[in-house]
């Protein structure tokens, strides 16, 4: 009988998630999602000197926020759980010791000064120490000690790790659904603590330990993980549950936009763009991180352009909905070279999502910011703004910044635009269609532009010697959109104050 196919999202509180992160998670989602199965949220805490507070609800709201709600996990619930390790504490124990009866790890004591000074002496050698089968029989270990000196450290309650006894001369070979068949020599690789004294399992053996309990069939993780897939496959082999174990992908890294080296807060710090999916607040420092939500982004831009950083669909399509990715998402379309970052790209994303919106619906997203400047409008009115500049912006921002002049008059007016167009007669010209406009009863776009256009031809005055000046004084630059739109939206009193106002303030 097929196994039904479960993944799960294992990040550790330690901080903000990083958008490489998210990927991962949208990875693990799509793939699931893809083959009917589940996703789950594990929260792997088990090094309390790295837990930052507030790290694991942050967690939790950035996945809620990108549309990837778990269906089993922290918050979540499920029947699997906890799905916090420092709560699953007490399982860990017999795993470990199971290690030691049957001869696959066992009881370290060597001290952290002992092992530093260890350290110091193969740099003076200039070699690097590696606790492993070259030198473990030379430390202070289980593997040499007396089964009575063994006994009497750990009764006495002096500190010590279980470390995993590293096979001699053993190729570990696994086909990893991205990368193909991947090879490893034991004689490589050294002998990771999975177990301390205080209780708490490591990484390496809660890991593999929770994903046998929680049946997870796939395991989807960065690439910086490819280096402890041999030690997971020899602890499902050595803990005697290899039957059931997940198969692995490793996934490429996100690279800097210049392509060189892994993506880092600094990189996004430096060049003006965020690498978490929400702000964030050092609990410590207070030190404030952008977020893309908070930056403006919409949700199924950011998701798509995540989606696109090293994987393809094997087609020319750059945009999917969530529903879209699943149908289409393959393991086998995943590269395994790192996938370079482009921040221009990332807006561009959201520029297509912005346009795709109606006016109505962005009007709605526009109204609490012109509330929290304390301007009131009616969202008919508002939508109808908004229908003349969406196309100008990429984030709804923008819309103030391209339509600020439809709520408040210009303070002040591009000096450019005044040497180049405010001529010796503009001001007699601008007061004197003031005069027209206060002759229309009818304010409208079309009905103003028919009386401005006889009036024009009557005055034998050419459309540019005025259409620059009169949009400087209702706008205070050349920009913006239909000039007799602006008139209509702005209103009478307002079209002739701002007219009359500049001709006194531009001489």
């Amino acid at each position: 009988m097929e196994r039904k196919v479960r993944v799960r999202f294992a990040p550790s509180p330690t901080g903000p998630l990083h958008m490489g992160g998210v990927r991962t998670a949208l990875f693990n989602y799509l793939f699931a999602k893809k083959h009917g199965g589940d996703f789950l949220l594990r929260i792997e805490d088990t090094d309390q000197n790295r837990f930052v507070p507030g790290a694991e609800a942050y967690i939790i709201e950035a996945l809620k926020w990108c549309g990837l709600v778990p269906d089993e996990g922290v918050g979540f619930g499920g029947d699997l759980g906890p799905y916090r390790q420092s709560e699953r504490k007490p399982m860990y124990r017999k795993y470990a010791d199971s290690l030691i009866e049957n001869g696959s790890a066992y009881y370290a004591f060597d001290t952290a000064e002992e092992l530093d000074q260890l350290r110091k002496e193969f740099e003076v050698r200039r070699e690097v120490f590696s606790y492993d089968l070259h030198t473990r029989d030379g430390l202070k270990n289980s593997l040499t000690l007396s089964a009575k000196e063994v006994e009497e450290k750990l009764q006495s309650g002096q500190h010590y790790v279980i470390r995993f006894k590293m096979p001699v001369n053993r190729d570990i070979v696994e086909e990893d659904l991205i990368r193909g068949r991947v090879s490893f020599n034991t004689n490589q690789l050294d002998d990771k603590v999975l177990f301390k004294s205080d209780g708490m399992p490591t990484y390496h053996l809660a890991n593999v330990v929770d994903d046998h309990l929680m049946n997870i069939t796939h395991v989807i993780r960065g690439e910086e993980w490819l280096p402890s897939m041999p030690l997971h496959i020899l602890l499902y082999e050595s803990l005697g549950i290899s039957e059931n174990r997940p198969q692995f992908s490793h996934l490429p890294l996100i690279l800097k936009p210049e392509g060189k080296g892994k993506l880092s807060k600094r990189d996004g710090d430096k060049m003006g763009f965020p690498v978490f999916p929400l702000l964030w607040k050092d609990p410590e420092t207070g030190d404030i991180s952008r977020g893309y939500r908070e930056d403006g982004y919409f949700p199924e831009a950011f998701i798509n352009m995540l989606a696109l950083l090293g994987w393809s669909p094997g087609t020319e399509q750059e945009f999917f909905s969530m529903d879209e990715l699943i149908e289409v998402f393959d393991l086998a379309h995943v590269v395994k070279s790192g996938a370079r970052f482009d921040p221009a790209k990332a807006k561009w994303f959201n520029r297509h999502y912005l346009q795709q919106k109606t006016p109505a619906e962005l009007a709605g997203l526009f109204f609490p910011f012109l509330n929290e400047k304390g301007i009131s409008t009616d969202l008919d009115h508002l939508e109808q703004i908004v229908g003349m500049i969406q196309d100008r912006c990429e984030f709804v921002k923008d819309l103030w910044e391209q339509g600020h002049y439809f709520f408040l008059a210009p303070e002040s007016y591009d000096e450019k635009i005044i040497q180049k167009k405010w001529k010796p007669d503009t001001n007699e010209k601008l007061q004197s269609i003031a005069e027209l406009f206060e002759t229309i009863t009818e304010w409208n776009a079309e009905a103003i532009k028919e009386s401005f256009s006889t009036f024009m031809t009557e005055k034998e005055w050419g459309f540019g010697v005025v259409m620059v000046p009169i949009r400087l004084a209702l706008v205070g630059s050349s920009s913006g959109p239909d000039l007799f739109a602006i008139f209509e939206m702005i209103g009478k009193e307002e079209t002739i104050g701002r007219i009359r106002k500049a001709c006194l303030v531009i001489q």
